[in-house]
């Protein structure tokens, strides 16, 4: 080594303080490096620190230095950091999410750590939850809903009209020894075969349910035994996740904690079983009169078959088009054939049994019986007003019977009393069952509703509640006859008659509007004619010779002299030019309820359907109003606990236009001052109206109206005890040869509307102004003169002649006759006598319905006339059971 070579400076001493003094001097001649930053350029690699080894680099790391015994720079790499982060140091994140060191998508991808972690907190959440929820909530005592209290009824005028209702239902407790095992057996098997396994809630019941409902099935509840029990004595029946919740912590707590026989038996003596029976006990003599410790294991599986909806089997029928009697005794039969079958499947019943119960048959249950309480007419109106709630509110039928609320009618005490006793009084003064048999079975029905309002403010459904049970007022199945015919007229002046020169599908623009002076043939059994003059035929080849009253010809006519006497051949061509869907269009428009309506055929327009008092009344409201449609109702409003549950909302709508309207009610006004309804008449008070008669003098009617009050009365004959229930004619009845709706149905609403009104000042009806032009029929001609309307002198048609005569026969078909017992014969091969129209008319272009609405008196398929009322074939449940009600 040279000697020449310059040593490094010597240290002056001072030791390692010196040292290090020392060192953190810049070496002579060259740019000190920043501290902890990288070397410079051109420095050599020996003269930077060494690392010590792994070992030391982890403990400089915990000392946040930099390996070699360096700190780490604050602008230096670390762990925890991304590249994205320019390798500045950061805290390590609890939650990595979105994730550090992914780009793009791939940021949001959790690890696998973050979902098993995710998953397992949030299972231990609802654990913990559920936990704490247990531990807090407690079974309360039963609570006051699970206690029968009474319903209070209140008069138009908000007087009590009577307390009735879940008070006087017969709720008696029994203990689980007095239940028989049948009974046990067959709600554990129908409902929740795993009761005696489960924890009170049953969760793969509740996710076949929801997986059910999802996909568009059947509704199902999903609830354990337990779980009703809970609600039934603990809770409310009000539908919120909050009471849900409430059950299924409760419910859980209740099976932990009460023997599965209490809840048992507290689920039997607290679960609504239909006819206001609330427990076994009160449903057994309900429906069979008997002790529930009596029943047998059939009449066991059907009670528990009412237990899925009391309503819906009950083989006398419920509320409702979905529960008439045909249709809730096919539901009935075959749940409780079905819950045979499950008590076998489940282990309860040996097959041997089921098939001895079931080769007895199902086991009818009696006759439902109506509270003492509600004698009279006021069963009526409860009844009505509990079909209303239910069908138009969120209160059930259960609901309903167990009692608590404030309801508020439309019922006008005065005007119910005054037409209960106009009916009694013509009853006793005519009807003599005791010395006429004729006179047996004859029944009344009417309405009273409020033009403008749709109030209905008096009804009148039979005799008495206790002991006729089918509501005259409602749905009855009776056919209305020519109180039909105002909406065929009305039609006409809507639409119009069609172009005989263009197709069966015309505009308004394309027809003619008709004139009440338009001219028709009323001559008797004319052809019945399609709307361009050809010959009308039915499915089978044959025409249709419509018959009017008493067989007579009246030429030619105007419209408004045929709707006077009621006369047929007019409106049934009348129907045929505008169009029988026209016609059946204005029904509906006027309020009429489309499930009391009969098949389309031709005679449709001479009111072969059956629509209830109240909803005819409600229609003819219609026309006193100036076409202006609103809904009959009769419930204002319904409380409980001085809370709001029900407020009816008025809703109206223009059904016809008001100068149509007036002039049906001036036409309707002739048939009262000189026509068919001049028994009807209210001395300076004007009054609307029209009579209607139907085939074999069956049924009878008179519907009219003034400006402040519509009323329709019916009258009928049917045997309530016969086993083959059909609708009988009324010839003789009262000593009279023939009945028809100008005689004690037009006596009847004279008499009430006179006492109803009292007091009321007279109205006059908008005066109507022209309408439509004067067109002339078939077979009307314009070159000669029409013959002159009959005078009001001359005997109207549906007028019962001064004396006897023989019933008419069937009318004669010139290319067809047919037996009434030919199982061949097609509907409307018998005909209405007097104005009905033929019962049921022709088949129609596509055939007629055998046995469907409008059959006619002999039709093999039973037909109208052979419809036993309120039961069988109904075509609509009632005001309150079609889409209008």
């Amino acid at each position: 080594m040279s000697e020449h070579r310059r040593k490094p400076p010597q240290p002056q001493g001072g030791g390692r303080a010196a040292a290090r003094r020392a060192a953190q001097q810049p070496t002579p001649g060259r740019r000190a490096a920043p501290r902890g930053g990288p070397a410079l350029p051109g420095r050599d690699r020996a003269e930077e620190p060494r690392s010590g080894g792994r070992a030391e680099a982890r403990r400089a790391d915990r000392r946040g230095a930099a390996p070699g015994g360096r700190r780490r720079p604050p602008g230096g790499a670390g762990p925890g950091r991304s590249r994205r982060d320019g390798g500045r140091p950061g805290k390590k994140r609890f939650i990595d999410y979105p994730r550090a060191g992914r780009d793009g998508w791939r940021r949001w991808i959790p690890s696998w750590r973050l979902v098993t972690g995710s998953i397992a907190s949030f299972i231990g959440l609802i654990v913990g939850t559920v936990g704490v929820a247990l531990a807090v909530v407690q079974v309360p005592s039963a609570q006051l809903a699970s206690k029968v209290q009474k319903n209070v009824y209140y008069w138009s005028d908000g007087k009590q009209m009577v307390v009735a209702g879940g008070g006087s239902i017969n709720r008696q407790i029994v203990p689980i020894s007095q239940i028989p095992m049948s009974m046990q057996n067959a709600v554990i098997s129908a409902e929740n075969a795993s009761f005696y396994k489960d924890w009170g809630v049953d969760p793969m019941g509740i996710a076949r349910a929801v997986v059910k409902m999802a996909q568009g099935g059947e509704t199902q509840s999903g609830s354990t035994i337990t779980q009703q029990f809970v609600k039934n004595t603990y809770l409310s029946q009000e539908q919120t996740l909050k009471r849900k919740a409430t059950e299924l912590l409760i419910s859980v707590k209740v099976g932990a904690t009460q023997d599965k026989h209490d809840i048992l038996a507290g689920y039997l003596n607290t679960a609504y079983y239909g006819r206001g029976a609330y427990g076994i006990q009160a449903a057994a003599r309900a429906y069979y009169d008997k002790d529930c410790a009596d029943l047998t294991p059939s009449e066991s599986a059907y009670l528990a078959a009412t237990l899925n909806g009391p309503n819906l089997y009950d083989p006398y029928g419920g509320q409702g088009p979905a529960a008439t009697p045909e249709k809730n005794t096919k539901r009935a039969t075959d749940r409780w054939k079905w819950t045979l079958d499950r008590e076998v499947q489940v282990g309860h019943m040996q097959a041997a049994e089921r098939d001895k119960w079931v080769g007895q048959g199902f086991p009818q249950p009696q006759k439902p019986k109506p509270a003492t309480n509600r004698a009279g007419q006021i069963g009526y109106l409860t009844d009505l007003a509990d079909n209303y709630i239910t069908n138009h509110s969120t209160i059930s039928k259960g609901e309903l019977d167990k009692g608590g609320y404030q309801i508020y009618t439309t019922f006008d005490r005065k005007k119910v009393n005054a037409l209960a006793k106009s009916v009694e009084d013509v009853r006793k003064a005519n009807l003599k069952p005791d010395v006429r048999d004729v006179d047996k079975y004859v029944q009344f029905g009417g309405a009273s509703v409020e033009p403008g309002t749709g109030k209905i403010v008096a009804i009148y459904g039979g005799e008495n509640a206790l002991t006729h049970f089918t509501n005259n007022a409602d749905y009855t199945g009776v056919q209305v006859g020519s109180t039909f015919k105002p909406f065929v007229l009305a039609a006409a002046m809507t639409h119009g008659k069609r172009n005989p020169a263009l197709g069966a599908q015309q505009s308004d623009s394309q027809r003619t509007l008709v004139s009440p002076e338009s001219i028709y043939n009323g001559d008797n059994k004319l052809a019945l004619r399609m709307y361009n003059g050809t010959v009308w035929h039915d499915q089978d080849g044959q025409e249709w010779h419509q018959k009017n009253d008493g067989d007579e010809d009246k030429g030619l006519i105007s419209l408004r002299t045929a709707m006077q006497f009621s006369v047929n051949t007019p409106y049934i061509q009348l129907g045929m030019d505008v169009g029988t869907d026209l016609v059946r269009e204005a029904a509906l428009a006027a309020g009429l309820d489309k499930e009391q309506l009969a098949s389309i055929t031709p005679t449709f327009s001479l009111g072969t359907s059956a629509p209830s008092a109240i909803r005819l009344a409600g229609a003819y409201a219609t026309f006193a109003d100036s076409g202006r449609q609103i809904d009959p109702y009769s419930v204002e409003k319904v409380e409980k606990n001085g809370k709001p549950a029900y407020q009816h909302e008025k809703k109206s709508a223009q059904a016809f236009s008001a100068n149509v309207a007036n002039n049906v009610t001036d036409v309707l006004k002739t048939v009262v001052e000189a026509g068919t309804g001049t028994a009807a008449k209210l001395g300076a008070r004007p009054v609307a109206g029209k009579t209607g008669t139907t085939d074999g003098n069956r049924s009878a009617w008179f519907a009219g109206y003034t400006p402040q009050l519509s009323t329709a009365i019916g009258m009928y004959r049917v045997d309530p005890n016969a086993k083959n229930q059909q609708f009988l004619s009324m010839r003789g009845v009262g000593g009279k040869p023939t009945i028809h709706g100008a005689s004690f149905p037009a006596e009847i609403w004279a008499d009430y509307m006179g006492k109803a009104l009292k007091g009321v000042p007279i109205r006059q009806f908008d005066p109507p102004q022209p309408i439509g032009e004067k067109i002339f029929g078939d077979g009307a001609s314009p070159s000669p003169a029409p013959a002159p309307s009959a005078s009001p002198s001359a005997s109207p048609s549906e007028s019962a002649p001064a004396s006897p005569s023989a019933p008419p026969s069937p009318t004669p078909r010139p290319t067809r006759t047919c037996g009434i017992l030919d199982p061949r014969c097609r509907l409307g091969d018998h005909g209405h006598k007097d104005d009905g129209g033929p019962g049921g008319g022709p088949a129609g272009a596509t055939g007629g319905e055998p046995g469907g609405p409008g059959g006619q008196e002999g039709d093999p398929g039973g037909g109208d006339d052979q419809m036993p009322p309120g039961q069988s074939r109904r075509q609509g449940g009632g005001l309150f059971g079609g889409p209008f009600g």
